[in-house]
């Protein structure tokens, strides 16, 4: 007899007449003959028996959905249940081996792989973000996103200057969008049951970096496309990029396959290499450049504006440093480009962070990041050193600074070298913007000044030390000093007074120790000085100095000088004794 092929429908019709009207033994002959006579074997038409559970729960497999059956299921009913189209029973029937759909044993394992389940909505949720970032969603609604928003699909982000977002998916990928970029939500979903994502991240403009969870367990899929390109993953970490020359694709780890909309998969770029996919073609893979180094001194920044010097690449035109909060680089604060092997950041608040730097190469594919953790501990913000500079000539050192506001007191140490490792004078509660110190000898000196800030908080005081102001260099030379006076009964007076080679001096001769009443007011370019006799009495002399180098010193130490009475021949000159010059007692 030729054999009869008949859909399974039609099949289980005819199955169901027999069982009414046979007996159980009749129906297994029958059911023998069947298979005989149709042409089906066994194996073809018997459900998967192997594996049992119960009846109603269900499972992920290897990404897919296993139910077990209940009563009275059918590959129908279990197509609707699950993939919301009747017409699936066939596929699910052919991937279970099940040629009858309504024979399937109470609790039978039945496999319903992935790609049919039912797809429903996987909202984002924004994780990090910084500067200004807006969305445009579907109804053409555009705000401003703020921490923690939840993001659907459909809507197109737009970070502007210093603007950078991280995304968190619901399979907890990662999609950061940095500054001046715009990427387009295309499709956020998840199958049901299983939580299989299914993303596609269209990039506008800028770039996109992607951080993929492992997809091969639950085959889900995760793609960024462009005008121009397509990038699709299994679970990876890589970035998409708009450069002119194309769309570039680099891969930090795992493997990316790339290609263009006709070609979706042209290539697969493996981890540490990249690409350019322009109009012309899907360009060869090429070697990303290596982690840029940084020069030692980056891991404490104490100045307002933080500064990293940075090592050169080989190969490389361009740096790009990014400062954030954790070492995935998710939670973007600032990037610059770097200027001559120089990056340079304003305003990032005291606290621990990240610096990631990458290099350029000629395609403009970005390389490799270095990260590198650094402390910020700026504030409370040093006072500006005033004096001394350079050197100074006085017997005690008066050390001066601008007034910082947010200081409750300050910090001044004195060292012999720069690096504060031989300090020789500490001095921490100072409460004004000047500190006077005779204990310095003369020498080569540092200087440097904190400012301190004091809280309360639930009655415990809190002391925030702030970073040194820059060290400060100073000699203490010899004051200036005068030689004794010694009054000879001469019809002049003359003064003297060390010096040193090129030096210019002011002199001044007062009868009054505050200088009010000057008697003589002179500059000369020698060590010395003659003025007529004045009348007796006490007097005061002091001298300052200008150095060959233009360094104006202090005044010396006014000294106090006695003139006496004195008697005159008649020619004026002193009256002369045996004895020496002749001058009257003063009672």
């Amino acid at each position: 007899m030729q054999a009869r092929h008949f859909n399974a429908p039609y099949l289980t019709g005819f199955t169901t007449r027999l069982i009414a009207k046979r007996s159980l033994v009749s129906l297994i002959a029958a059911s023998v003959f069947l298979l005989g006579t149709l042409g089906l074997t066994a194996t073809a038409q018997t459900p998967n028996t192997k594996a049992r559970g119960k009846p109603g729960s269900m499972e992920v497999q290897s990404g897919d959905l296993v139910y077990y059956a209940l009563e009275r299921d059918t590959l129908m009913s279990i197509a609707k249940q699950f993939t919301d189209k009747t017409a699936h029973w066939e596929t699910i029937g052919k991937r279970n081996h099940i040629g009858n759909e309504r024979a399937i044993p109470i609790g039978s394992a039945v496999i319903i792989p992935a790609e049919l389940l039912t797809e429903e909505s996987a909202p984002a949720r924004i994780a990090a973000l910084a500067g200004t970032v807006t969305a445009l969603n579907k109804n053409g609604k555009e705000e401003i996103l703020s921490l923690g928003a939840i993001l659907n699909e459909g809507t197109q982000i737009t970070t502007g200057k210093n603007g950078f977002v991280t995304l968190a998916l619901a399979d907890d990928s990662r999609v950061s969008i940095p500054s001046n970029s715009q990427a387009l939500l295309a499709k956020l979903r998840a199958t049901k049951f299983t939580k299989s994502p299914r993303t596609e991240i269209k990039l506008l403009d800028g770039r996109v970096e992607s951080q993929v969870s492992k997809l091969d367990a639950n085959k889900g899929r995760f793609e960024v496309r462009s005008k121009l390109a397509i990038a699709g993953v299994r679970g990876t970490h890589f970035r998409v990029g708009v450069n002119d020359h194309g769309i570039a694709n680099e891969v930090l780890e795992g493997g990316v396959a790339v290609g263009q909309p006709e070609k979706p998969n042209a290539i697969v770029l493996p981890a540490g290499e990249g690409n350019i996919v322009s109009k012309s073609g899907v360009g060869k893979p090429i070697k990303l450049l290596a982690p840029p180094q940084l020069l030692d001194g980056y891991q404490l920044q104490a100045r307002p504006r933080l500064q990293f010097k940075l090592k050169a690449v080989e190969n490389a035109i361009d740096y790009r440093a990014q400062i954030t909060r954790d070492a995935q680089a998710q939670d973007v604060v600032a990037e610059v480009m770097a200027q001559d092997l120089i990056a340079q950041f304003n305003d990032i608040a005291d606290g621990n962070y990240f610096l990631r730097v990458t290099a350029f190469d000629a395609n403009r594919l970005e390389g490799l990041p270095a990260i590198l953790g650094f402390t910020v501990k700026a504030k409370p913000e040093p006072p500006f050193p005033l004096a001394p500079k350079h050197k100074i000539r006085v017997a005690s050192v008066e050390f001066k600074w601008t007034q910082n506001t947010e200081a409750h007191h300050y910090h001044l140490q004195v060292a012999q070298d720069q690096e504060f490792k031989q300090i020789v004078l500490d001095q921490d509660q100072i409460n004004h913007v000047t500190w006077v110190t005779d204990k310095l000898a003369v020498g080569d000196y540092f200087w440097r000044i904190a400012s301190v800030q004091e809280a309360v908080n639930n009655g415990t005081k809190k002391t925030d030390h702030g970073p040194y102001s820059n060290p400060q260099s100073f000699k203490v030379l010899p004051g200036q000093s005068t030689h004794p006076f010694a009054d000879n009964g001469d019809a002049n007076l003359e003064f003297t007074w060390p010096a040193e080679p090129g030096q210019r001096f002011l002199v001044q001769i007062a009868s009054d120790p505050e200088f009010k009443k000057l008697l003589l007011n002179k500059d000369v370019t020698e060590a010395r000085v003659k003025m007529p006799r004045p009348e007796s009495g006490l007097y005061y002399i002091r001298v300052r100095a200008t150095d060959a180098d233009r360094f104006i010193g202090a005044f010396s130490t006014p000294q106090e000088f006695e003139v006496g009475l004195h008697w005159t021949t008649g020619t004026g000159e002193a009256l002369q004794s045996s004895g020496g010059k002749v001058t009257p007692s003063v009672k």
